[in-house]
């Protein structure tokens, strides 16, 4: 089944119609059969888990842990779209996203990734990148520029949409000084010269990424668990470095 993106109004008009017509049923019960439908009718589909939200009668489902989807009691119909908070003025499924896309920082794989120490290293900060990704170049050329004080792990992460980003990764890999061929590269645009058949973690790391629901460059991987995708400034940066 196709599920069209449906725009923010109509989400939040559908949601009013179905809290006045979804049965009163026990909603444990709801959970349980809205899982096992859904699972059926969304073939292919990982249903994570369903919990109601604050509208009665209407349930967030999440998908493959990541994306989410509202459905009534009987899942007959589902709902793609922003749930808001009209009195806080906030996006409540931004929120959840918000709280879904975080990991464990410290069962990330440090093999996989280059290392660079700046300062006293404390803070800490995984990067997702592609050598041919313009956002990842902006990242590294603005928004990381002069930030202090932190580690930072990048994952090299080719996307296919840049077909030679996998021999520019294998490159800046296999060069002694990973960290200052990376650099050397998204700032000057110069390629190590040497060899790109040494042994690599590029496949685990576009595996480790599908598992962590990155599906683009760069993502942002803090402390905190915190994930956050695109080439953000650098004062958001220095905030979640900080968070707890």
């Amino acid at each position: 089944m196709k599920l069209n993106r449906i725009t923010k109004s109509l989400a939040v008009i559908g949601m009013v119609a179905l809290t006045a017509c979804s049965a009163q049923a026990d909603s444990k019960t709801d959970v349980k059969q809205i899982r096992q439908k859904l699972a059926s009718t969304l073939q292919g589909r990982e249903i994570t888990a369903v919990n109601p939200s604050p509208i009665k009668g209407v349930y967030e489902v999440v998908i493959a842990n990541r994306q989410i989807v509202y459905t009534d009691a009987q899942a007959n119909f589902v709902i793609v779209g922003d749930m808001v908070d009209v009195a806080k003025k906030e996006s409540v499924t931004e929120r959840r996203m918000a709280e879904l896309m975080k990991t464990d920082f410290s069962k990330l794989p440090m093999d996989q990734a280059i290392k660079e120490v700046r300062g006293n290293g404390a803070r800490k900060l995984a990067v997702f990148s592609d050598p041919d990704c313009p956002f990842c170049k902006r990242l590294e050329q603005e928004s990381l520029k002069g930030i202090d004080n932190v580690t930072i792990y990048t994952f090299l992460f080719p996307l296919n949409i840049h077909p030679d980003a996998e021999r520019k990764s294998k490159l800046i890999w296999c060069a002694d000084d990973k960290a200052a061929a990376w650099s050397n590269f998204m700032n000057n645009g110069k390629l190590p010269e040497g060899k790109s058949d040494c042994a690599s973690p590029i496949e685990k790391n576009l595996v480790l990424g599908e598992s962590l629901g990155i599906t683009g460059t760069p993502a942002l991987i803090f402390g905190s668990g915190r994930i956050v995708s695109g080439a953000i400034p650098r004062q958001q940066i220095e905030q979640l470095l900080d968070a707890k």
